[in-house]
């Protein structure tokens, strides 16, 4: 079979390899269909995240199941799934309270496609197949009727946005939000805000530079604002990082309404001192981590089958498999690469 390696920045290439097998009674193999890029993936291509290769690409992504080991029950051959990215078993501690980005069966940070900083044995997605442990507690079945190239990001980028304003939605009803957009977490940002759209925030503000982001923004419903990211435009009880970089991070917290809540979505590869004073004055809640992915996806699925959310308005480029380097390459805000 075939997988995608990324050797370097600019540097993509087929391999051939051996096919994965099952050699556990809850595993499964699956051969990825639609496969997205993650926000991560353009700054490791153009060099500005630091991720060494050589490493079997790809995270985000749906497959069809292939074949299942014979203690699983949740799935079978012929089923349309999305593979979280975050390896989880489902049965620990951590998985059980919901944090399956930090499942303790596996070291921490365990991902598919992701090279060193996610352990490089569980491979890649962007490949002919893809072998997935605890496929019971990973795999989640994609409705009848949604196109999988639409929900191929519910992987990861999807929920990342998810996280960042439904729970705060759900607590304080019909809020404002505010989305800090731009290059750093792109795709993200655009997904809390089509999401806080369908989630019912009664005004929507997206804060942007770049006007295909706001175009999209504006596809969603959303209030747009062209700006830098510490153009002041209020205060809100739901605030949202994902411009990247230490203005944006600090302009999203001063944003911030009296108990509000702030979440940054981007990597900050720098220490930021935060206005302290301002936030305890405040009350002032600040989220940043790993989202963790799999309990947010059938909440996610069912909005898109509901027709509550769109996420492909954020998709930029659909492109066909064998097309998928020189797609990767050019480096759209959210790219597709679909098998036929």
């Amino acid at each position: 079979m075939q997988r995608l390696m990324l050797d370097g920045p600019g540097a993509l290439r087929w391999e051939d390899c051996p096919e994965p097998v099952l050699d556990s009674p809850d595993q499964a193999l699956v051969r990825p269909i639609a496969l997205a890029t993650c926000d991560i993936d353009p700054a490791v291509l153009q060099g500005r995240f630091p991720l060494p290769g050589p490493y079997a690409f790809g995270h985000e992504g749906v497959a069809e199941v292939v074949a299942v080991g014979d203690d699983v029950r949740t799935v079978r051959p012929g089923d349309t799934v999305v593979v979280p990215f975050q390896i989880s078993c489902g049965a620990c501690p951590a998985c059980l309270r919901g944090r399956t980005g930090n499942c303790t069966a596996h070291p921490l940070m365990s991902t598919f496609g992701l090279g060193s900083m996610g352990g490089l044995n569980w491979g890649g997605l962007w490949a002919d197949l893809a072998l997935i442990p605890h496929a019971d507690a990973m795999l989640v079945p994609v409705p009848a009727g949604v196109d999988p190239a639409a929900v191929a990001s519910a992987s990861d980028n999807i929920p990342d946005g998810f996280r960042a304003v439904a729970p705060q939605l759900a607590a304080d009803p019909g809020v404002e939000v505010l989305i800090l957009g731009g290059p750093a977490a792109a795709s993200i940002g655009l997904y809390a805000t089509g999401l806080a759209v369908a989630l019912g925030a009664s005004r929507t503000v997206y804060l942007d530079t770049d006007p295909e982001r706001l175009a999209i923004a504006a596809k969603f419903g959303a209030e747009v604002i062209e700006g830098k990211p510490d153009t002041r435009v209020g205060r809100f009880p739901i605030t949202v990082e994902a411009a990247g970089g230490a203005k944006a991070l600090i302009a999203a917290v001063n944003a911030t309404a009296n108990d509000g809540w702030c979440t940054s979505v981007s990597v900050q590869a720098k220490d930021v001192a935060l206005p302290m004073l301002a936030m305890y004055s405040r009350c002032c809640t600040f989220h940043t981590g790993r989202a963790h992915v799999r309990p947010a996806v059938p909440r996610i699925l069912d909005l898109v089958a509901t027709g509550r959310f769109d996420p492909s308005i954020v998709t930029t480029s659909v492109v066909p498999w064998s097309d998928s380097i020189d797609a990767l390459l050019e480096g759209p805000t959210k790219l597709v690469a679909v098998r036929a």
